[in-house]
């Protein structure tokens, strides 16, 4: 089982100008995530998925996670 707060710490240490919004769907392995961050500004939406991926590697792999619905975007 992972925490929000988990989910936001890791997800801010690979992206610290992220603002993230954590929502649990069902139990605590299946989330709904936002991620605002400045670090996806020019990047293309699979790049910046595979950035927030990459923060999240070990608790999906362990299924910790086992369904992540996710979404990016830039600071207006």
């Amino acid at each position: 089982m992972i925490t929000k707060e988990e989910v936001i710490n890791l997800i801010t240490t690979k992206l610290p100008s992220s603002q993230v919004f954590v929502e649990n769907l069902k139990g605590n392995d299946h989330l709904q995530v936002t991620v605002i961050a400045s670090e996806f500004d020019g990047l293309s939406l699979v790049k910046q998925h595979q950035l927030v991926y990459s923060a999240l590697k070990e608790e999906l792999a362990s299924e910790a996670i086992h369904a992540l619905a996710l979404k990016t975007e830039t600071p207006n």
